[in-house]
């Protein structure tokens, strides 16, 4: 366990936030979990920022969720006039980035990382430590003032921490023991700079979380070295992103991967609910046709939801992967002539039906369904 002793920083004097974002009606708000995400798509078909266009493909489809990522890249691409050094600046004064953020989704899954950040290759310098709190202390409470009564969501995590651990992508690798312990003081940090945003920031129906994540389990349960063996026991993390492409195949192997990830997380007190999720699934057209894309991918929502996955995001609205011969691999929702493939559909029908239960239980019953209730529904939906 890593003691902190940091000061708490202040929000940047002189500046404002947003204009005030109005409350989501309650239905809007409901988890749907089923959801996709808009990381380094490779095309687009509007002159808009293509996360503002991926992010408003994603609402028309009818999701309330959205997973992107935030840092110096993005920041690169904002409005050159703009001096962006932060994730709390880049979220305020950078157009796309806050138009996305006041769109009408309630869950906001956001690879966070500090412009500052710090490296995870080695034990954390008290510099680093302290820049790392700082900026994610900062961002996580601009979010709770800036959205407060929203009914919003936002969780911060991180890339498959994994290939972090294993170098060259290399399940075999050998994992350095300043590795694991530069990885559990770097989420040590920034789980107490979101805690403590929380609990010193004044606000209501807005939450933010933070979350790691992890993509090889499999060798995890064989008892290699990991991020599930070794980094995630050791930190009190909110939740548990999977980046699940080792198991996603089989609905056995991807349940027991789901358990095993949620056996080694420390209890924490006022989540209710799994606190394990897909983070990534996704089959590729270049290696399957249309169809069994559409049908792997609901045999993993599916399994998603049977297991109790607060979300199962799949990998993504527009491709983000090219071959070398400049073909589009095919993680794709909407493909790059713009044309909405069976996966899609199968999205866009689960929501006009969840929308609609939602609705109609809440009439006859004067609530909302619980979260056990909806997705014993939605798994048979997607039969």
């Amino acid at each position: 366990m890593v003691t902190l002793v940091l000061a708490l920083p202040l929000l940047t004097a002189g500046r404002t936030f947003a204009a005030e974002v109005k409350p989501m009606p309650k239905l809007d708000t409901f988890n749907y979990a089923v959801g996709t995400q808009t990381i380094g798509a490779k095309y687009q078909f509007t002159k808009e920022p293509r996360i503002v266009e991926t992010a408003k493909a994603i609402l028309d489809m009818g999701s309330n969720a959205i997973k992107f990522s935030m840092g110096k890249g993005q920041a690169k691409k904002a409005a050159a006039d703009l001096e962006i050094n932060s994730l709390m600046e880049l979220a305020r004064d950078d157009p796309a980035h806050r138009q996305i953020l006041d769109m009408p989704f309630a869950y906001y899954i956001i690879w966070a990382y500090p412009f500052g950040g710090a490296s995870w290759s080695k034990p954390l310098s008290s510099e680093d430590r302290a820049k790392e709190y700082k900026e994610m202390y900062e961002f996580a409470v601009y979010l709770l003032k800036n959205y407060n009564g929203t009914g919003k969501s936002f969780y911060l995590g991180h890339w498959e921490g994994d290939w972090y651990l294993h170098a060259n992508y290399d399940p075999n690798a050998d994992v350095p023991e300043s590795k694991i312990q530069g990885m559990i003081e770097w989420l040590t940090v920034r789980q107490k700079a979101v805690d403590d945003a929380n609990k010193r920031t004044e606000h209501h129906d807005v939450a933010v979380y933070n979350y790691a994540e992890a993509n090889l389990v499999k060798i995890g349960i064989e008892g290699k070295k990991c991020m599930t063996n070794d980094v995630i026991p050791k930190v009190n993390l909110d939740f548990v992103s999977y980046s699940s492409y080792d198991t996603q195949h089989s609905p056995t192997e991807l349940k027991a991967a789901l358990d095993y990830i949620e056996s080694k997380l420390q209890p924490k007190t006022g989540i209710p609910g799994k606190r394990v999720f897909i983070g990534e699934y996704g089959f590729p057209s270049c290696n399957v046709s249309p169809e069994e894309q559409d049908k792997r991918s609901r045999q993993v929502m599916r399994t998603g939801l049977e297991w109790g996955c607060p979300f199962v995001l799949y990998w993504e609205m527009y491709n983000n992967e090219v071959d070398k011969d400049g073909k589009q691999r095919g993680f794709w929702l909407i493909n790059d002539k713009n044309e909405k493939q069976p996966v899609y559909h199968s999205h866009q029908r689960l929501y006009k039906q969840a929308k609609q239960y939602v609705a109609d239980f809440k009439k006859h019953n004067g609530r909302v369904p619980t979260f056990d209730e909806y997705r014993k529904a939605a798994v048979e939906w997607l039969r």
